[in-house]
């Protein structure tokens, strides 16, 4: 039996997620709580990467935002 480390919602896994996360994934993170906060998403000025991270990371604020949910460590 493989040994839980983490779970968010449907999602568990057997390691720590933190080495997955990037500079790069860091920084669009960053910059993408910043242009909410601030109600500044015009897409015109935003790289195609930066348009498709953000509109997945909205979808996801808003289902974490529905449930109240956060992952927790086992």
């Amino acid at each position: 039996m493989t040994r839980l480390v983490w779970t968010r919602k449907n999602v568990t896994l057997d390691q720590c997620p933190k080495p997955y996360i990037t500079a790069q994934s860091l920084s669009l993170l960053e910059e993408f709580f910043i242009r909410r906060r601030f109600r500044t998403m015009d897409s015109e000025e935003l790289s195609a990467r930066q348009v498709e991270a953000f509109l997945v990371l909205e979808k996801e604020f808003a289902a974490e935002s529905e449930t109240g949910t956060r992952g927790e460590r086992i």
